[in-house]
């Protein structure tokens, strides 16, 4: 049974950091690309951060591109990202996933197989 699990979550201020993890069993991690969304209040579920299984080839989403590193450890079966200068519009419902997706599929909710249950991050002003 594959499990995603994600960590890492919480209450911080604006311009704080935080780092969540995606630690997942079940597959062979390093054969997937590891994706990272997130859910606003309202919103629709948004791209965000996706690492390829060897960490060759990374993808931001303009909202968080120079604020977000996205990284991967295989020998750990587990991802991170790593969100600094955190804004209040980056509040939401942060998940994992793990798929393995044509390249220009890599932003597409759809093209990921395997889905962590979330974690809450929210910046206060």
């Amino acid at each position: 049974q594959v499990q995603l699990v994600e960590s890492g979550g919480g209450l911080v201020q604006s311009g704080d950091s935080l780092r969540l993890s995606c630690a997942a069993s079940g597959l062979t991690f390093s054969s997937y690309t590891i994706c990272w969304f997130r859910h606003a209040p309202g919103k629709q579920r948004e791209f965000v951060a996706a690492i390829t299984s060897s960490g060759g080839n990374i993808e931001y989403a303009n909202s968080v591109r120079g604020r977000f590193a996205v990284s991967r450890d295989n020998s750990k079966n587990t991802g991170y990202i790593q969100m600094n200068s955190l804004r209040p519009e980056d509040t939401a419902v942060y998940s994992c996933a793990a798929g393995r997706p044509y390249s220009w599929l890599i932003t597409r909710n759809y093209a990921y197989d395997y889905w962590g249950q979330g974690t809450q991050v929210t910046v206060s002003s």
